[in-house]
């Protein structure tokens, strides 16, 4: 098992379409992947529970990997994280 912390940077936070692509990410690898916010904790490969997790920008989400791909399922997922979940911000007009 392998473990890391990454903080939320999407002004929006983790919202659905942020989650989906969490998901689509997630489906790719064989590990199983979890996400943590405080005692919150969702299976990376749904949606709904991604979404329970209330994660604002900010937050620090603990990412948990098991398998054998861990390694690889880690660094993507900190990567997708950190880089705003693959979204551009704009500003509010």
């Amino acid at each position: 098992m392998k473990m890391e912390t990454a903080q939320v940077t999407n002004p929006q936070g983790l919202h659905a379409r942020s989650a989906a692509t969490i998901v689509k990410l997630a489906t790719l690898f064989e590990s199983s992947i979890e996400l943590k916010n405080g005692a919150k904790v969702a299976n990376a490969k749904n949606i709904m529970a991604l979404l329970l997790l209330e994660a604002s920008k900010g937050t620090q989400l603990t990412v948990c990997t098991d398998g054998n791909d861990e390694a690889q399922a880690l660094a993507q997922m900190i990567r997708l994280i950190e880089d705003n979940f693959g979204e551009t911000s704009t500003p509010s007009p």
